[in-house]
């Protein structure tokens, strides 16, 4: 049996007379870069998430990028986000000029811990990027209250949380913006690169939509330096038609953890997702928890044709490219134990119920 982390080619079976049909549409119509189908798919995702507006944008990435620049947030700066995430988040305050500070993580939850982030603010601290890991929601509610106090902006990161709910909001309503992204494997996937930014707030939508435009509204005159971060019509008519069913997959991921869990929660050496009661998770990724190591684990799945990986093995903070920060082994605990004793296994809804046994009969011969 060959298992992967996630089965595009079944998702797109079972969408695929209405993908065709929009990426047809598409075709016939011949206008590929922004325009009707992208205004609509945008309009579409605002009311999903209950904002007021959604700018599309060409990735996860681009998403926090823009929502950078369009808060002001630049050289000399400093952004307080969590290290053990995927690199784009660090990446995206290093591009604008900023500086990211690093607070660690909830033991439990991966999630950016609110308690920590206090003592790491300065004079030169203006945002806040928490990452909705692994499908669910950081601790909202503190981490706004601290900006608040504090006069900080907050940019959620909510690239693996589409879907997610805190306390009945949606992942990236709650900050002054949320960057969302659809590469393919995300809850919410493309065919390629794909982002938003979705903000109740109009001038910052404006900003936005000025940016990804080379800066421009009127074509060839340029009141900013921006880029070229547009999303493209093909990608928002597959997107349309994913965003349909979005909420049925999710319900399907939560039945194949809610299987999981029962069946790996006796497990000693494994901790299987946590998720508070203010969150409602779409496992974006189901990740394990091994002690001391997942090595013996992952091997014994892959060997048996079942994907496992490690996201992420090195938290940002001690990876090369940032040791001028001067982050040592030791400065953020929780990180570093989590980063290299947690696994990922395949979990998407086409999974049936004779893989899922597989998959968990293995996990449980593999820690006897």
């Amino acid at each position: 049996m060959n298992i992967p982390i996630l089965d595009l080619t079944a998702q797109y079976k079972s969408i695929k007379s209405e993908i065709d049909a929009a990426i047809t549409r598409v075709v016939d119509s011949q206008h590929f870069i922004l325009g009707p189908e992208v205004e609509a798919f945008e309009k579409e995702v605002a009311s999903y998430c209950g904002t007021k507006y959604a700018v599309g944008v060409a990735s996860g990435t681009d998403a926090l990028i823009l929502s950078l620049k369009a808060l002001g947030i630049g050289k000399g700066d400093e952004v307080i986000t969590a290290p053990f995430t995927f690199f784009a988040t660090a990446e995206s305050v290093s591009i604008v000029g900023a500086k990211p500070v690093f607070v660690d993580v909830d033991s439990k939850t991966y999630c950016m811990d609110p308690s920590l982030i206090e003592d790491k603010i300065t004079k030169n601290t203006k945002a806040i990027i928490p990452v909705h890991l692994f499908g669910q929601c950081a601790d909202m509610d503190k981490i706004l209250e601290i900006a608040k106090i504090n006069n900080l902006k907050v940019i959620e990161d909510a690239a693996q949380a589409m879907g997610a709910k805190y306390k009945s909001r949606q992942a990236g309503s709650m900050g002054d913006t949320g960057a969302l992204s659809f590469f393919p494997s995300k809850n919410l996937g493309a065919f390629g690169d794909a982002g938003m930014v979705i903000t109740n707030d109009k001038a910052t939508a404006d900003k936005i939509k000025m940016l990804r435009v080379h800066g421009s509204t009127i074509r060839y005159i340029h009141s900013a330096v921006g880029t070229n971060s547009r999303l493209d019509a093909l990608q928002a008519a597959v997107l349309r038609v994913k965003l349909k069913c979005l909420n049925k997959r999710l319900d399907g991921r939560r039945k194949v953890a809610e299987y999981y869990n029962d069946r790996l929660k006796n497990i000693n050496t494994l901790i299987i997702p946590y998720s508070p009661p203010y969150n409602t998770h779409t496992y974006h990724l189901y990740v394990l928890r091994v002690k001391p190591t997942p090595e013996k684990l992952s091997k014994y799945l892959n060997d048996a044709g079942i994907e496992a990986r490690t996201y992420y093995p090195v938290p940002l903070h001690l990876q090369e490219c940032y040791k001028n920060l001067g982050y040592k082994k030791g400065s953020l605990p929780e990180s570093e134990s989590a980063s290299p004793q947690t696994v990922a296994i395949p979990l998407y809804p086409e999974l049936g119920a004779k893989e899922q046994k597989f998959i968990t009969d293995h996990i449980i011969e593999s820690s006897k």
